[in-house]
This record gives structure tokens, sequence and C-alpha cells, in this order.
């Protein structure tokens, strides 16, 4: 029998396989973690603590103290002496596309298993920027995030919202315009087929798109409530549902005890969404001002981005995406300005799409925000603030447990860091200046044990 390309297909996932990033060394699980001797953020204060100690049993942490703590130092405790460094909640990305990020646009709706090789590629990657909690707002990353959860990948959290929910010509339809007319009920395409995004015309096709994405376990449910720049037929001053197909998905969620995160631009496709009972407005870089006025009496989550200025470098100069980003680009100052005039709570994520190169900046990318934040505020941000956001999914919330946070009871995901990054917020732009990462009571990194 001729096996020469199941060979040639065997050569190709090996060589991708030895381009996975490795962990500094083994993980180390222990009964009993403790730092001795860190400087805590909590995910909250605007200041470091004094001198701490932090236990941690099992996956939670169980106590911190100023004095130093007594334990038996048998085999299965872990020691880290802190030497005064920072210890810090891990990092939150509240816009993030898992199995999107690491492949072109092409290459999104192609080979499936190839693309599960590079996303779990890309979410070790992550993990080992600090980034211990994800949240997927459009993807085919149930997959994924099994297998993280079971260890057999090492990677982030991943709260999931599975396919992005959008109409025909609405942002998220990627196909071509051979694929028209579409007949309802009739074959799915490519991008319907691997879970990329789903197309929803009426309230009842809304519901059954919504309750697909949450029998697979979705944790909040991502509709695109208007125009988008990346998508090839939907123009940024569009409003694409209607509000009954957007009270539908809302119903949905909301039956099941969880929330709708809508992506949205202007003033008309955020008021629409806001009328309908949306949770989250993903975006709104050409907000005006009564729409953030009205976001901050309706107590709305704003999910905003800095996207950096090569995301918009990316798209061909003449192309549609091209002028639609200068368009929004504009807009990101303008919206941060008027989330702070108005207290909006305010979430932070990236938003990096088919660029393995920026997603390797999503420390810098938090770190930019500093344009307009303080150290503080922006650490604040993407943690405790991006925590209490995913917690909005309820029981659906796939990792019970307090996030984004020092304190105790909560889960121990936890970064040592080498430095003080209320006062240099560019070290979480830093990898390096991670010297432990601890997931879930897990230490993924150890470089004190090299």
């Amino acid at each position: 029998m001729d096996i020469g390309w199941q060979k040639t297909i065997f050569s190709g996932v090996v060589a991708l396989l030895s381009t996975f990033p490795q962990s500094s060394g083994a993980q180390q699980r222990s009964d009993i973690t403790l730092f001795e001797n860190v400087r805590i953020f909590d995910g909250k204060s605007t200041a470091l603590s004094a001198p701490s100690n932090v236990l941690i049993r099992g996956n939670v942490i169980e106590s911190i103290s100023t004095v130093p703590v007594s334990i038996d130092r048998r085999a299965d405790v872990l020691v880290v002496a802190g030497g005064g460094r920072t210890l810090m909640p891990g990092l939150i990305d509240a816009h993030w596309h898992a199995m999107l990020v690491a492949v072109s646009p092409a290459e999104s709706m192609g080979d499936v298993g190839y693309n599960n090789l590079v996303a779990a590629r890309e979410a070790t990657d992550t993990l080992m920027r600090g980034f211990t909690t994800v949240r997927d707002v459009g993807g085919p990353v149930f997959g994924l995030k099994k297998a993280i959860d079971g260890g057999v990948v090492e990677g982030p959290r991943i709260y999931p919202s599975g396919a992005m929910i959008t109409v025909t010509s609405g942002h998220g339809d990627f196909r071509e315009l051979t694929d028209l007319p579409r007949t309802i009920g009739g074959m799915l395409t490519r991008m319907e087929q691997v879970g990329g995004a789903m197309v929803a015309d009426s309230p009842d096709e809304v519901r059954l798109r919504v309750r697909e994405q949450l029998m697979q376990g979705a944790s909040q449910i991502k509709l695109t409530a208007g125009g988008g720049v990346s998508s090839p037929f939907s123009p940024i001053d569009v409003s694409t549902f209607t509000e009954a197909e957007l009270r539908a998905a809302v119903e949905a969620a909301e039956n099941w005890g969880t929330y709708v995160a809508a992506h949205a631009f202007t003033p008309a496709a955020i008021q629409r969404a806001i009328s309908a009972g949306v949770t989250c407005i993903e975006h709104g870089m050409r907000m005006d001002e009564p729409t953030a006025k009205l976001m901050a009496e309706k107590g709305i989550w704003l999910s905003m981005q800095p996207l950096p200025e090569e995301l918009r470098l990316n798209f061909p100069i003449g192309s549609a995406q091209r002028a639609k980003a200068e368009e929004i680009w504009p807009g990101i100052a303008r919206t941060y300005e008027l989330a702070k005039k108005y207290k909006i709570k305010t979430a932070w994520g990236t938003d990096v799409l088919f660029s393995r190169t920026l997603a390797r900046r999503q420390g810098a990318i938090l770190a930019s925000l500093a344009r307009w934040f303080s150290p503080a505020e922006v650490l604040i941000m993407a943690t405790s603030t991006n925590g209490e956001l995913l917690a909005l999914s309820g029981k659906r919330n796939p990792y019970p447990g307090k996030i984004g946070v020092v304190e105790h009871g909560a889960l121990a995901d936890l970064l040592l860091v080498e430095g003080n990054p209320l006062e240099n917020i560019d070290l979480v732009g830093d990898p390096t200046k991670f010297i432990v990462i601890m997931k879930d009571g897990t230490i993924y990194k150890n470089a004190l044990a090299q």
C-alpha cells in the first residue's frame, strides 16, 4: 500500500508540534504551595501590600499573612521564595479568539485538525505570557477548552461563546457571494460547518443558533449587532439584527442564566442592543455622548480594546477593510474618554485576529492603556474587573470560584513578577518578567527552580 501521503502528513504534524513553546520545566503541583516574602497586588488596590506570605491548598488561596506561616514542610509542600517580588492575579483577556488568532482567514475555514494544532500551540503561548484566563468571543473553541481543562494541552481557562451569531451580510458573515442565495434550512456553508459563525435571519433562527451554542457549553453568547471591519460585506454604519431578533437571543441566554455580548460600533447599533436587553457592548468605538450616558445609567458593560496600529495597517491599502479601519481607529481615544467621564463599567481585551505576531504583543497591548489610565487602573481592569464580567455567566460559569484577585478563597491563578507593575506597567508586556506562572494551583513556569 502506498503510504507516502501518510508519512507526509505525519511529518508535517511532527514539525508543527516541535514548535510548541515549552514551560520552564515540568509542571509543579503540590498539595500545598507557600509564596514567602512577596508584595501583593490584590487585583483591586492601588498600592502593594507589606511583605506577606500566601498559602495555597490545592487550587485555592487559603491564607494571606504578614507573619511567617508555620507548616509541616513535607515532600508535598512547595515553598517559593518571593524575595520581595510582586505577587499578582493572572491576567484576563476579555476579548480573545483562541481559534482565529494564529491562522489566516482562509485557513480558519480549512483543515480543522491543523487549526486545532495551531490553536493548541497558541494557547500555551498565551499562558506563558501570563494570561491565565480568556473570554473567547467567537470561534469553534469547545474542543480546545476541553483539551486544556483535561490537561492534554497547557493553556488558559477559556470562557467560550462558541460560534458568533450573525445575519446575512452581518459582521462575521465570511461567505462568498457564490454562496448566495441562502436557503432557510438548507446546507450549511463551510464557515458554519467549522463553527466559526452561524447566520440567523429571524427570531426563531436566532433562538435555535443560540441554544446550539449553549448546548455545546457556551458560557455567554456573542452576537454582531452592527457592521464590522474585517467582514467583506458588512459596512460599519449598518445595524444588523432587528430588536426582535436581539430580544430572542437575550431571552434564550437568560433562560440559561447567562448573558449576551453584542459587537456594535455606532450609537444606533448600541442603543438597539441595549433596548433588547444586551448586557455587554463589544467595541463601541463610534459611540456618542448620549449613548455613553445611557450605558452608564443602565449599567451596561463596555468591553473595549486599544487596538494597535499594526492591526489597522495589516489591511491592504484600497481594501474595504482598510477603509473601515480608518473609520474606527480615531474613535478609540474618544470612547475611552467617554467611558472615564461617565464611569462606564469597562473591561479590557485585545481582539487580535489572524496574526501570531500581534498575539505575542498581548501584554504590550494591555500596557498601551497607560495612554488613558494609571498603571493601577490598567491592572485592575485586566484582573478583578474582567473577573467580574466573566462571573456574569452565573451557573454557566465553567470555573466556579473567584478569579482576578488575590484574596482568601480565590482560585490560585497567580503571577510572581520581577519588579513593581504598579510603577512600571510595561512589565506586563514582557513575559520574561513573570518569574512564576501559576494557574489553578499548578505552576507552569518557575524560573526560580532553574
